[in-house]
């Protein structure tokens, strides 16, 4: 398992407002584009399902995601069936602010495909490495988007 935290000065609930939106992911995330609902799903509940965009450089695709965990204001989790990883969230208080963990973790198989792109680095750098770092610049975005948010009242 990968995870990465950052403190935010900003309450749960306003966090959680951002990073269970998968439609505005793309603004923060390097490789996501963002994503919709799908299947008649309108917002983030267990069971609900979303297509996810993403590029890196040339390189684009879609994912299948379905939410296999949501708990308001504190863990939010999908699983994307191409990739075989669950993608998450947590959310604790973090005195007047938030420590927002983002993580992810193999729990089932990836598609051929994905990892033929793996293996044979048509990607670039190392995926792990890739991911993790992804990860922290996202991070670093939501804890800027969150903040102004907060500070504008």
């Amino acid at each position: 398992m990968d995870e990465v935290d950052v403190v935010i000065a900003a309450p749960p609930e306003q966090v959680w407002a951002l990073v269970t939106d998968i439609t505005r992911m793309g603004e923060w995330s390097p490789e996501n584009r963002g994503g919709r609902w799908t299947a008649g799903a309108t917002g983030s509940a267990v069971g609900a399902r979303f297509v996810g965009v993403n590029a890196h450089g040339p390189i684009r695709w879609r994912t299948r995601c379905r939410v296999v965990e949501c708990a308001p204001p504190s863990r939010f989790a999908f699983t994307v069936a191409e990739s075989g990883m669950t993608w998450g969230w947590r959310l604790e208080p973090a005195g007047t602010g938030t420590r927002l963990v983002q993580w992810r973790e193999r729990t089932g198989r990836s598609t051929l495909l994905a990892r033929l792109v793996v293996r044979t680095g048509v990607l670039g750098r190392a995926r792990e490495e890739l991911m993790v770092d992804g990860m922290r610049r996202t991070l670093a975005a939501v804890r800027a988007t969150a903040e102004a948010r907060a500070a504008a009242g």
